[in-house]
C-alpha cells in the first residue's frame, strides 16, 4: 500500500502512541490506550475496542527498529484465540514518488483462517493509516502533510 507522506512521517505515525491511537485497527475499532516502548526488546501494549464486544489487547516486543525504514515486532492477542500463535509483523517503508510504500509481512500463522483474518484486518488498518496521513483542507485540528 502507498500512503501520503515521507518515510519519516509514516514511521512516526507507526511509533508515536498518540498517532497510533488515531488509526490502528480495523474499521470501527478504537484504541483507548496505546503504550509503546519503541526500541529493540521494548514492549508494546495496545487496548482495542471493537464496535461490539469486549475490550482486548495486542501485545508484543520490538525485534527490529530502523528509523525510518523498518519496524518489526512480535504480535499476540490477550486473551488469545485458541487458533492463535505468536507471529512477527515486519514492516518496510520505501520512498515512492513523494509518498511511502508500506510493505507488511506477518507470520507464521497456526491456521489459514487466522492468516486470512489478519490479512483483512491489516488491509483495513493500513487504509485507516492512509486516511490519517491524507492531506486535508479542514483547517486547525486536522493533520496535513507538508
Amino acid at each position: 500500500m502507498t500512503v501520503n507522506g515521507s518515510r519519516r512521517r509514516v514511521f512516526a505515525a507507526m511509533t508515536d502512541p498518540e498517532q497510533v491511537a488515531e488509526w490502528w485497527g480495523p474499521k470501527g475499532f478504537t484504541c483507548p490506550e496505546v503504550n509503546l516502548n519503541v526500541r529493540v526488546g521494548g514492549m508494546y501494549r495496545i487496548a482495542m475496542r471493537p464496535p461490539v464486544g469486549e475490550l482486548f489487547h495486542l501485545v508484543g516486543a520490538y525485534v527490529e527498529v530502523v528509523p525510518p525504514s523498518r519496524l518489526a515486532y512480535t504480535f499476540r492477542w490477550e486473551p488469545p484465540d485458541p487458533d492463535d500463535c505468536e507471529t512477527i509483523a515486519r514492516l518496510r517503508l520505501r520512498d515512492v514518488h513523494g509518498a511511502t510504500e508500506v510493505e507488511l509481512v506477518q507470520g507464521p500463522f497456526a491456521t489459514e483462517a487466522r492468516r486470512d483474518l489478519h490479512q483483512a484486518e491489516w488491509v483495513d488498518s493500513l487504509a485507516r493509516l492512509a486516511s490519517y496521513l491524507a492531506p486535508t483542507d479542514a483547517g486547525p485540528g486536522h493533520f496535513a502533510t507538508a
